[in-house]
């Protein structure tokens, strides 16, 4: 079985606004946006926040997921962060 090891990230922004993102390297990927090599939209945001990682098999199943998270909306986002906190121990 191949090692997971393709990430799709959200990170909330400090002006309240989330990120989703791909890597294959969740810490390295962070300091790159808090230090204003990342995207472009997270330039002027911080602090920025992990909120929330998935790992992957794939590239391509990363992307895909990745891509269909961007058309999400604030609400589905934080319908996705809110489950995990209540299922959390």
């Amino acid at each position: 079985m191949k090692e997971a090891n393709h990430y799709v990230y959200i990170l909330e922004c400090g002006d309240g606004t989330y990120y989703t993102g791909y890597t294959t390297d969740v810490a390295q990927r962070i300091k790159m946006h808090k230090s204003g090599k990342g995207a472009k939209y997270t330039r002027g945001r911080g602090p920025l926040r992990l909120v929330y990682q998935e790992a992957f098999a794939t590239k391509q199943e990363a992307m895909r997921a990745e891509y269909d998270m961007k058309k999400w909306t604030r609400q589905d986002k934080e319908a996705l962060l809110q489950n995990l906190t209540e299922d959390s121990p």
